[in-house]
């Protein structure tokens, strides 16, 4: 699967471990930044990801930040982006499920990281189940 990654310097640190675990399990990973701490500004790195997932240069993405707002909030300005912001297992599989999210938010400040990358394999092994979330997917976008 290949796999948006990015956020802001709150989010460096798990950004390049789940990178790294995400390669090992044979995923292509395409990541946005940011390649250090320095403070930065997430929206230059999130809106580039969100461009290309809407292009098809990416089939899933994931975004980190200290709270996982900020980057959530910008990723869903574009409109064929479901990003869901997910602090546990449940809710990144019901996100995918019910929602059809095509990105991870995840709040590096509030949960470990190992904890983290157990909610983004959840994430990415989770399908939709279409059925009935189809037609409520279908009416998020704004007309």
């Amino acid at each position: 699967m290949k796999i948006a990654i990015g956020g802001d310097h709150a989010g460096f640190a798990y950004k390049q471990k789940l990178r790294q675990a995400l390669e090992a399990a044979g995923h292509e990973v395409q990541d946005f930044g940011p390649f250090s701490e320095a403070s930065v500004d997430y929206p230059d790195y999130v809106h580039p990801l969100a461009k290309a997932l809407e292009q098809g240069q990416t089939d899933l993405g994931i975004v980190i930040c200290g709270s996982g707002n900020g980057v959530a909030m910008t990723a869903n300005k574009h409109p064929h982006i479901r990003c869901a912001l997910c602090w546990n297992t449940d809710l990144a599989a019901l996100a995918r499920q019910h929602n059809d999210a095509n990105v991870l938010a995840l709040p590096a400040r509030f949960v470990a990281y190992e904890y983290a990358q157990q909610i983004a394999e959840v994430f990415l092994k989770t399908e939709f189940e279409g059925g009935r979330h189809t037609r409520r997917v279908e009416k998020i976008a704004c007309p």
